[in-house]
């Protein structure tokens, strides 16, 4: 009995890391959703880790790549947040997305947490459907 518990409270304690910093997570990219959904690419733009602001260089250039890669980024018709895991010390968020014609795709974001809070790192469309960013 004692080792059940055991068990159990560690996975919770081992696990809690992670579920604490979800809502912080989901808010982000959330953000990053309602500002595409308002055509703001500048603003969009700045919830990108620096090093995706280094490879598209403008929120024009990030938001033209979004919007021909990503199309149901750009326009989701529905959101939903699964799990958030850690994978080789990196911070994943799997979001699954119903886009405008009712097709569902699985994304998985990569976040870093910086000084200035978390930032989406990659993003990678699962399941053979496109490439990643």
């Amino acid at each position: 009995m004692r080792s059940v518990l055991f068990a159990g409270v560690s996975f919770f304690l081992l696990a809690f890391p992670a579920i604490a910093q979800k809502e912080p997570v989901t808010s982000v990219i959330g953000s990053q959703f309602e500002a595409f959904l308002n055509n703001d690419a500048e603003t969009a733009f700045t919830y990108a880790s620096p090093d995706i602001r280094r490879i598209f260089g403008t929120p024009e250039r990030f938001g033209e790549m979004v919007q021909q890669g990503y199309p149901m980024v750009w326009r989701p018709a529905e959101v939903r947040y699964l799990d958030l895991r850690e994978v080789a010390g990196s911070l994943w968020q799997r979001v699954m997305i119903t886009d405008q014609s009712g097709a569902v795709h699985l994304l998985d974001y990569q976040m870093v947490n910086l000084e200035s809070g978390w930032k989406i790192n990659a993003v990678h469309l699962l399941q053979g459907q496109a490439d990643s960013v």
